[in-house]
């Protein structure tokens, strides 16, 4: 009996080793995604591409949400900025040439202050620091002199 019992174990063994050196459980072969063509992107060259005015719209909410930086019908002093940046730009026929928009928090937060960031071709990227009210005429003569 004890012979049969180490044939028999044996006979396992041998089909266990078999099965196990025959059929390793390979694994899956990668994954690679269909082929999908990237249909191209329409892209155009803007009249303002040589001037940019980003002005933060963040600066005087968050940092004062009460009434002291809100100025006319709920608009805060950001948006007063902007929209006065606007106007004169409009008003000295530079619209074309330069462009004034509003941007989410740029991460610099002042004080009182609004963050205005310009970009022009001739300077390169400028970051500036304003009040809102009391430094715009030399924000708006650093734009005027860079167009000269």
């Amino acid at each position: 009996m004890k012979k049969l019992l180490k044939r028999i174990l044996a006979l396992l063994r041998q089909i266990f080793q078999q099965f196990s050196s025959t059929s390793k459980p390979s694994s899956p072969p990668p994954y690679h995604p269909p082929a999908i063509p990237i249909p191209p992107i329409p892209t155009f060259v803007p009249q303002w591409q040589n001037g940019l005015v980003l002005v933060c719209s963040q600066c005087t909410v968050e940092q004062f949400s009460g009434s002291s930086h809100r100025i006319n019908r709920g608009t805060t002093a950001s948006e007063e900025l902007q929209n006065w940046l606007k106007s004169r730009i409009k008003f000295d026929g530079l619209w074309g040439k330069y462009r004034v928009v509003s941007t989410s928090c740029l991460g610099v937060c002042p004080q009182s202050r609004v963050v205005v960031v310009l970009h022009h071709d001739a300077i390169g990227q400028q970051c500036f620091i304003v009040s809102p009210e009391g430094e715009r005429e030399i924000l708006y003569s650093i734009i005027k002199q860079i167009n000269q």
